[in-house]
């Protein structure tokens, strides 16, 4: 998701939660963690804060796809912290330079996104530092912390059973609210609990059931008779559970299509990481392939995640058909930004330090679940293959797609294929959140 204007925001009246949520962020220097089941606005929401802010803050993420979505910077780029586990004694090490320290001395708030995807001991160091640069022994250096996500989604990637033993002899686990850190700043948890992607009363209760891993029989049984359904042949998007089998799927399609095959190459330049291109460097790309566009277009002809087909190619042309409507599409840019503090303007600025130009599509009979987080989808056919494995993968895809009657699984769920972390559960449920959730409509428009 790009950075917004507030011409953005004209046409949207936030719900009465998320108007109370922004005034207290504006208002108050405390920390908070934003979180909300799948389709609650936590993206706009965090769109709007920083957007009408009069706060001096910084935006960042977990990972450079991320950092790229939502118009920020790494947490690690930020800090420049070290990839590998950041052990006591390699935070005793950490440095910051002049930069750096004028940098973080002058924030007010710092916004993470896709919290749930910070590992405790990056949490850490990000408090170990901010303490540092500030002379300062307050919960991260008295900076208020406003942080967005959902740990029934995406977790820590932790990439060893070691790995995973070591954090749990440390710090008793390897998410964000297992750092001391956490402990002592006791951030505010706001659930929000307006659903606007799904609006049918079932549905909801049924990703509920399958979010917090205790479905009942009832609702397995209703969402498994979508395994009895014929899928849709166009139309539709599959969400699969490893690379491979995307690669797989979208490689067959794609072969059955005559005609030729037209390539187009993004235009990269500056400091970008390959793991973090939006879309492919080579784009492949024939008349009638099923695409995914990858950015709000700024005409709000299509959003990031709208499907569609190619209606036509030439070398130099690609036109796709959305909804019935045909759009020719022109290459966007994505910038990499770095923060920067200016000594002379005493303020941070957003530095270009690199470029992505392409055109904003892919190829998408199938993407994977992963890729899929914070997308929505009007017909989704879930292929599990050989199982869910990783903590909320199961809930991510099914809740991508916006209603269970254009909800299609090629097997049933089985409930191993329902997995969530014990002490996320635990952590959760030791809070006091809404019980119940409501389903809304978009936001209201003026």
């Amino acid at each position: 998701m790009a950075q917004f204007s507030k011409s953005d925001f004209s046409a949207i009246d936030l719900t009465n939660e998320q108007q109370e949520l922004f005034d207290a962020l504006e208002r108050t220097n405390d920390s908070v963690f934003v979180t909300g089941k799948a389709g609650t606005g936590k993206s706009l929401l965090l769109q709007y804060f920083r957007t009408f802010t009069h706060k001096t803050i910084v935006v960042l993420a977990p990972t450079g796809v991320a950092a790229l979505n939502v118009g920020g910077q790494t947490i690690h780029s930020l800090f420049r912290l070290p990839f590998s586990v950041i052990t006591p004694e390699k935070m005793s090490e950490l440095r910051l330079n002049s930069r750096q320290t004028k940098l973080l001395r002058s924030l007010d708030a710092m916004i993470i996104d896709e919290i749930s995807m910070v590992r405790v001991d990056v949490l850490e160091a990000i408090d170990f530092l901010l303490k540092k640069a500030r002379n300062s022994e307050l919960p991260f250096g008295g900076v208020q912390m406003v942080m967005f996500g959902d740990l029934y989604q995406l977790p820590p990637v932790v990439t060893s059973g070691e790995l995973q033993k070591y954090f749990a002899e440390k710090y008793g686990g390897e998410f964000c609210f297992n750092a001391p850190t956490w402990q002592e700043a006791q951030p505010k948890i706001i659930e929000l609990s307006t659903i606007f992607r799904q609006t049918d009363r079932t549905f909801v209760d049924v990703l509920n059931a399958i979010r917090h891993g205790n479905p009942e029989e009832e609702f397995l049984q209703k969402l498994n008779a979508r395994a009895d359904v014929e899928h849709p042949t166009e139309g539709s998007i599959i969400l699969a559970t490893t690379n491979a089998a995307v690669t797989k799927i979208n490689s067959i399609k794609v072969a059955e299509l005559t005609g030729k095959t037209y390539h187009f190459h993004a235009n990269i330049s500056g400091d970008i990481e390959k793991s973090a291109f939006p879309t492919d460097e080579t784009l492949e790309l024939k008349h009638g392939a099923q695409i995914m566009m990858m950015k709000n277009d700024p005409d709000k002809r299509w959003v990031n995640g709208s499907l569609g087909t190619i209606h036509s190619i030439t070398e130099d042309v690609i036109k796709v058909k959305i909804d019935g409507f045909v759009y020719t599409v022109e290459p966007e840019v994505w910038n990499k930004i770095a923060y920067e503090y200016s000594a002379s303007k005493k303020k941070i600025e957003e530095k270009i330090i690199g470029t992505f130009t392409q055109h904003p599509l892919r190829l998408a009979w199938a993407i994977t679940i992963h890729k899929s987080q914070g997308q929505t989808y009007s017909s989704v056919i879930i292929d599990l293959g050989w199982g869910a494995f990783a903590h909320g993968q199961t809930y991510v895809a099914l809740s991508r797609c916006e209603r269970l009657e254009t909800l299609y699984l090629r097997r049933q769920v089985r409930p191993r294929d329902i997995i969530v972390n014990q002490s996320v559960r635990a952590f959760m449920g030791g809070e006091k959140l809404p019980t119940t959730s409501t389903t809304a409509s978009a936001p209201t428009t003026r």
